[in-house]
C-alpha cells in the first residue's frame, strides 16, 4: 500500500513518482486487486462503517454489496482535492448506486455525504445507532445465509450482469442459471 514515508516496505509517494509509468500503472493494479476480491458472484459482503469513510475507505464500502453504517458515518473522495484521482475501483459502483451526475458532484467538490443523505440516495443499505451496528451488521448477514447459498450467489451474478446485458442476453443468463440451480438441487436431492 501507498504510504507518505515509505516505511514498513510499503511504497512511498515518492517512490512512485520515480516509477516508469508501466511500473506505476502496475503498482496500482495490485491494489486494486484488494478492492475488487469481494465483488466476486460467489461472495456477499457488508461493509459495517461507523466515522468517516474517506479516499480508500469509502471505496473499499463500495466494493462490498451491501453498506450498513452509522447515523455519525459519513463518506468523502478527497483524492481530487489532492491532485489525483480514485483509483481503487470505486467509480463504477459510485456510478451505479447513485448515477453519474450525482457521483461526479461527490468526487469533484469532495464533499461529505451524512449517513442520512447517503441512505436517501441509495448509497447504503441501513442507517442505525452506533450501539445497533454490529446486531444489524449480524441479523443482514443470517438472512443473506437463511437462502441456499448457490441461489444467493447466481442471484448476486444475475444483478450484476443486468445494467450490461440487453433483455434478450439478460432473459438467457437467467434460463442457464436456473437451470444450474434445479441441477445442483436435484443432486442435493440424490445425496
Amino acid at each position: 500500500m501507498l504510504s507518505p514515508d515509505g516505511l514498513h516496505g510499503e511504497t512511498s509517494v515518492l517512490q512512485m513518482l520515480d516509477m516508469p509509468d508501466g511500473e506505476m500503472a502496475e503498482s496500482i493494479a495490485t491494489w486494486q486487486e484488494g478492492f475488487t476480491w469481494l465483488r466476486r458472484p460467489e461472495i456477499i459482503s457488508i461493509a459495517a462503517v461507523r466515522g468517516a469513510a474517506v479516499g480508500a475507505g469509502f471505496q473499499l464500502a463500495l466494493a462490498c454489496d451491501l453498506r450498513v453504517v452509522t447515523e455519525d458515518a459519513r463518506f468523502s473522495m478527497r483524492e481530487p482535492i489532492l491532485g489525483l484521482v480514485p483509483d481503487l475501483t470505486g467509480t463504477k459502483p459510485l456510478v451505479d448506486l447513485v448515477g453519474y451526475s450525482r457521483a461526479l458532484e461527490i468526487c469533484a467538490t469532495t464533499r461529505w455525504v451524512t449517513a442520512d443523505e447517503a441512505r436517501d440516495i441509495g448509497l447504503v443499505t441501513a442507517v442505525v445507532a452506533s450501539d445497533e451496528l454490529d446486531g444489524a451488521v449480524a441479523d443482514l448477514a443470517a438472512a443473506l445465509t437463511a437462502p441456499i447459498y448457490g441461489a444467493v450467489t447466481e442471484t448476486k451474478a444475475l444483478l450484476q450482469s443486468a445494467s450490461r446485458l440487453d433483455l434478450e442476453e439478460q432473459r438467457l443468463a437467467e434460463r442457464e442459471a436456473q437451470v444450474r440451480r434445479f441441477r445442483e438441487l436435484a443432486s442435493l436431492m440424490g445425496e
